[in-house]
């Protein structure tokens, strides 16, 4: 048991910057104390002092501001960063290596006894504010976004994000000229879609990158032929655009194929 109680105090340095030395994560992590409590607690429920189990739980619940049922079977090198509003049911079992962040909940779904918490294979993330609900399985290094919400089984190495979790790619998406085109032409109109982190590899942030890629290839070749119609002497008539984002086009500066004389000109 002395054992795992100094990999679970070194494993916090692997993870977390800010600590600096044994004696700091000793006395001012929370995370480490309720782990520390809960291996002297699961001893107990298993040797079936479940009274006295349950009790020094509460305890570490109070003090900590993390519960976590005796019951519960937790792998090597845990760890929980900030760790306030963590909760871990009776049934939950986690593998080695495992982070959990603040206001994560590994919860049940039923009120029926057996098996009704999540199984946290090694190496596995779960976000801030992240539920991860009933009898499934987040299969080795699986990741899973701040807030989402799992309910099913999660495979190797997939990334979950979204209510309900959804599976995205791994692969982060590379920053290239490409992309930042198009990020560049998203501020032109007034749109951001990049409400979630550009390294976060979404679907629904993908079909906007194409969207952004036809329109600006559609703004491209607009400009295109109305210099070509301006060449060869047509007028044309400046459209009011609506405004995008908050702001009135009308009030931006005119793309160069319009001449400044036709900007005094009212619009049919």
């Amino acid at each position: 048991m002395f054992k795992r109680f100094r990999e679970d105090i070194s494993c916090v340095f692997e993870r977390d910057p800010a600590a600096r030395n044994s004696f700091e994560v000793i006395t001012t992590y929370p995370g480490v104390h309720a782990l520390l409590w809960h291996r002297v607690t699961h001893l107990l429920w298993r040797i079936h002092l479940k009274w006295l189990a349950r009790t020094l739980s509460q305890l570490s619940r109070l003090l900590t501001g993390i519960e976590i049922h005796p019951g519960a079977q937790i792998g090597r090198r845990f760890f929980i960063d900030h760790g306030m509003g963590v909760v871990i049911g009776e049934t939950a079992v986690i593998g080695d290596d495992v982070t959990l962040y603040h206001g994560v909940t590994l919860g049940g779904t039923s009120w029926s006894k057996g098996k009704r918490h999540p199984t946290l294979g090694n190496n596995v993330v779960v976000g801030a504010g992240a539920k991860v609900l009933g009898p499934i399985t987040l299969s080795d290094g699986a990741r899973v976004g701040s807030n989402a919400v799992v309910v099913k089984d999660v495979p190797e190495n997939a990334t979950v994000v979204g209510i309900p979790g959804h599976i995205v790619s791994v692969k982060a998406r590379d920053k290239n000229a490409s992309s930042e085109k198009r990020e560049a032409f998203a501020k032109k109109i007034g749109f951001d879609a990049y409400g979630t982190s550009s390294g976060m590899p979404d679907p629904v942030a993908n079909a906007i990158d194409v969207m952004l890629d036809h329109i600006h290839a559609m703004d491209s070749q607009m400009q295109n032929m109305c210099k070509s119609l301006k060449s060869l002497g047509t007028e044309l008539d400046l459209v009011e655009m609506p405004g995008l984002g908050g702001c009135d086009i009308s009030s931006s500066p005119l793309p160069d194929h319009v001449d400044s004389e036709d900007k005094d000109k009212p619009s049919e």
